[in-house]
């Protein structure tokens, strides 16, 4: 459990850093952003399982690279459900989506 809070504040921390450096994405303060950081971990968890599933014939098609539509459509969904966090475009949640699951993965190898 103390690690999941680890990785959620860090990733918490990352998400209130990118806006700085990424223009289509705006976060209101560093607590919007740990929620984000929550609600991103929640919708991985629960709903990319479903989404990937459901998107197996056109996935093989594109030859996995309906993945990343997958990702940027999390990212819109957490904009959705999170007051204060804004999205727009395409490659800037796509950025977003791989920036936090490179430092979630960077996090993991630490934490074992």
């Amino acid at each position: 459990m103390i690690s999941y809070l680890i990785r959620l504040m860090l990733c918490g921390l990352v998400t209130f850093l990118i806006p700085n450096y990424l223009k289509g994405i705006a976060v209101d303060s560093i607590t919007t952003a740990v929620i984000v950081a929550f609600v991103m971990s929640i919708l991985n968890t629960f709903v990319r399982p479903i989404l990937s599933i459901i998107s197996i014939p056109i996935t093989i098609l594109s030859l996995g690279l309906f993945y990343f539509v997958i990702s940027v459509i999390l990212v819109y969904l957490c904009a959705y459900l999170v007051n204060g966090f804004s999205v727009t475009g395409f490659i800037a949640p796509l950025l977003f989506s791989f920036v936090l699951s490179v430092v979630n993965s960077v996090a993991g190898w630490f934490q074992k």
